[in-house]
């Protein structure tokens, strides 16, 4: 089962079901991620304040504060983290207000976990592409502002040497 290449990826799990938490940290361990448990909203949030994280496992309905108010949060922090939610009560209309908020995909329970590792799988992905692109803007930028500079510093060498010569 272990066969994802991004190996050093962390994985915040948020539930206020215990048994939830733990079946999903064993999973993604057994994927070959790095999971962190959080057993509620509010413990979810000081997690992923405390740590750098590419996947959020997020329980839609939690007591302690509801998985929205989490993503929103989440998304205020680092709007570049994919989070998975994921609820019992699964309606459509949840799922697109979800999707609207920042959610990378909206799971129901009870998780089929062959769906989940293809999600998991992805969302992980998009974050390694966002990361490659982000590099690539970087360069691409440096390139166009260093390339003009270049230029004219010739120019300016060239002239500087026809005049003296």
């Amino acid at each position: 089962m272990k066969h994802n290449k991004h190996g050093n990826a962390r994985i915040l799990i948020v539930d206020d079901d215990r048994n939830v938490v733990d079946v999903l940290m064993d999973f993604v361990t057994r994927l070959g991620y790095r999971g962190v448990p959080a057993y509620g909203g509010i413990e979810g949030l000081s997690r992923f304040r405390e740590g750098d994280f590419q996947l959020v496992l997020l329980d839609l309905v939690m007591p302690d504060m509801d998985g929205m108010e989490v993503l929103e949060a989440i998304k205020g922090i680092n709007s570049t983290t994919s989070v998975i939610m994921i609820s019992g009560l699964g309606t459509i209309e949840k799922a697109v207000d979800a999707m609207k908020k920042g959610a990378y995909y909206f799971i129901s329970k009870p998780v089929d976990l062959k769906t989940l590792e293809v999600v998991i799988l992805r969302a992980i992905e998009w974050q390694a592409m966002k990361k490659q692109w982000g590099i690539f803007r970087g360069l691409t930028l440096a390139l166009v502002i260093s390339i003009p500079l270049w230029l004219i510093l010739g120019i300016m060498l060239a002239r500087l040497l026809l005049s003296k010569g």
